[in-house]
């Protein structure tokens, strides 16, 4: 073929190898959600799919653990529910507070800082989280319309306490947003109990699922504001939505969650074509955790995170960060001293199909992040992944425990007595 005869025409289907994706996300997705996503296409408003969209804001009560009406889908990856939220909710020129202690929070800074909000952060060291009174010292200084806070920052593996913020925001007249990307299915979160007023994650963490879908739910504060700046299509609006407009326009048209919120309530008012294999796959990731059980699943991660906490351990290797303060999901390894950190995790992908991963900014190649999450969150996967490592290492000349890993998990197995076995 000449380079003028154009592309060549690719006639064999994508067939990607195998791999145990153990990593700080994506993970595999649990099969029952990769067969939901099978199911055939219906059209948007019919009434099979219109039930699945209230069904699906059903679902996603439970998994917040929330009664807002507003509970949906955002279509995107978690980053279009994280700008969703923060687009909708700022205006140019508003004070939001970011709490930054890894790359995440940065991710917040700079989204914020595309609404032209005014941003003003408090930092800690990365491995590190806040303490209550240095966050309400804060939002007594900047008075923030929006305080924006990531609950696990999977960069540095630690998982911000939020028990006390939503009230503290609440004495001071902010609206609390919070990202739980990471930590939503696999680590405690009460959206009521904890007054948070904006929360939105994605699937392809402890949801077990593929990215694509940004789960989101919104409290009547949040929900407000966003009125308070809905503009409705031309072509599509109505009399009383003229009357109705009021406020700064919402800046993206695609990421308006008051549009949004028109298209998944009553009035079904279009807005953009759901997109139907993606809320199949929210759907069934909903349906399994809450089968399995909210604090059940959240015990599950904490079970086998422990196991492969005390298995890296086992094999002499150093954890990163306060781990007091870490997920339950994910693990952050020190790389030993001459130990080519790239070199492990392509040998890891190459001889075993296990992926893990790098770090960020300060961290990157200083650290490996081992992920227990989702579907992957189980004994065998753990095990594996503890004995591959093993053997990678003492391969590069690390002074590793010989079977250290799968000894020190089996025993922290023990010491649970609880049921390890396959997610539900």
């Amino acid at each position: 073929m000449t380079p003028s005869s154009g592309p060549p025409v690719l006639t064999e289907q994508v067939n990607p190898p195998p791999r145990l994706l153990m990593g700080p996300g994506p993970i595999d997705a649990d099969p029952r959600v990769l067969r939901a996503m099978a199911a055939p296409l219906v059209g948007q408003y019919d009434p099979a799919m219109t039930g699945y969209m209230t069904e699906v804001m059903a679902l996603y009560r439970g998994v917040f653990r929330t009664t807002n009406e507003h509970t949906l889908l955002v279509d995107g990856t978690s980053r279009a529910g994280i700008e969703a939220a923060l687009v909708s909710l700022l205006e140019p020129g508003d004070r939001v507070l970011v709490p930054v202690f890894g790359r995440f929070g940065h991710l917040l800074v700079e989204i914020a800082e595309r609404c032209g909000a005014e941003v003003h952060t408090v930092e800690r060291p990365w491995g590190e989280v806040f303490e209550p009174e240095e966050l309400e010292a804060a939002v007594r200084a900047v008075r923030p319309k929006v305080v924006a806070v990531v609950q696990g920052d999977t960069s540095t593996t630690m998982c911000q306490p939020l028990a006390d913020l939503g009230e503290i925001c609440r004495r001071h007249d902010a609206l609390l947003y919070c990202d739980a990307t990471a930590s939503l299915g696999g680590n405690v979160f009460e959206t009521d109990a904890w007054g948070i007023d904006v929360a939105s994650a994605g699937l392809q963490k402890c949801l077990g699922g593929p990215s694509g879908s940004a789960p989101i739910t919104l409290g009547e504060r949040a929900v407000a504001v966003i009125d308070g700046r809905r503009h409705v299509e031309a072509g599509i609006r109505e009399e009383s939505d003229v009357a109705r407009e009021q406020g700064v326009r919402i800046a993206s048209n695609y990421l308006d969650l008051a549009q949004v919120m028109d298209y998944w309530g009553p009035r079904r008012l279009n807005h953009h074509t759901e997109a139907t294999s993606m809320l199949y796959a929210a759907r069934e990731c909903a349906r399994i955790l809450l089968s399995e059980g909210v604090d059940a699943a959240i015990e599950r991660h904490r079970v086998h995170g422990a196991a492969m906490l005390a298995g890296v351990r086992g094999l002499g290797l150093a954890v990163f960060g306060d781990v007091a303060h870490k997920m339950h999901n994910v693990v952050a390894v020190h790389v030993p001293d001459g130990v080519v950190a790239d070199d492990v995790r392509g040998a890891m992908l190459t001889d075993f199909g296990i992926e893990i991963g790098t770090s960020f900014g300060p961290l990157h190649g200083k650290v490996w992040r081992i992920g227990t999450m989702g579907h992957n969150a189980r004994r065998d996967a753990v095990l594996l992944t503890l004995a591959a490592l093993e053997q990678v290492l003492r391969a590069a000349g690390a002074p590793v425990v010989a079977g250290g890993g799968v000894g020190a998990a089996l025993e922290s197995y023990a010491d649970t007595g609880a049921d390890t076995g396959d997610a539900a």
